[in-house]
């Protein structure tokens, strides 16, 4: 027998809940760049607010886990790599801009 697929949710309070949490990110975001300039470990508290943020949306506004298993895996490395393309941008932003120039 065939598993039944699941479907999307129809709760609004999930989805209420999930943009709570992205305007709190946001602020945590602004409380970060305003406190913590210059700080060394910012640009790994900020790839994380980043990671999170781009994990709420996936998860709960395009629902990934409801997503063909391809499609998920995309959406997981794609939310990895934005961050992980930060950080490199962060601590190798020289060296990668002497690599890419003309």
């Amino acid at each position: 027998m065939k598993a039944k697929p699941a479907l999307p949710s129809l709760s609004l309070s999930t989805l209420f809940g999930a943009w709570l949490g992205l305007l709190g990110l946001t602020a945590l975001g602004l409380v970060l760049a305003r406190w913590s300039a210059g700080a060394s470990g910012l640009p790994l508290a900020v790839a994380a607010v980043v990671w999170f943020k781009g994990w709420l949306v996936a998860r709960h506004f395009i629902e990934s886990n409801l997503a063909h298993p391809f499609i998920a895996w995309v959406l997981r490395i794609f939310i990895v790599c934005v961050p992980a393309a930060l950080l490199i941008t962060t601590w190798f932003g020289p060296q990668l801009a002497r690599w890419t120039s003309l």
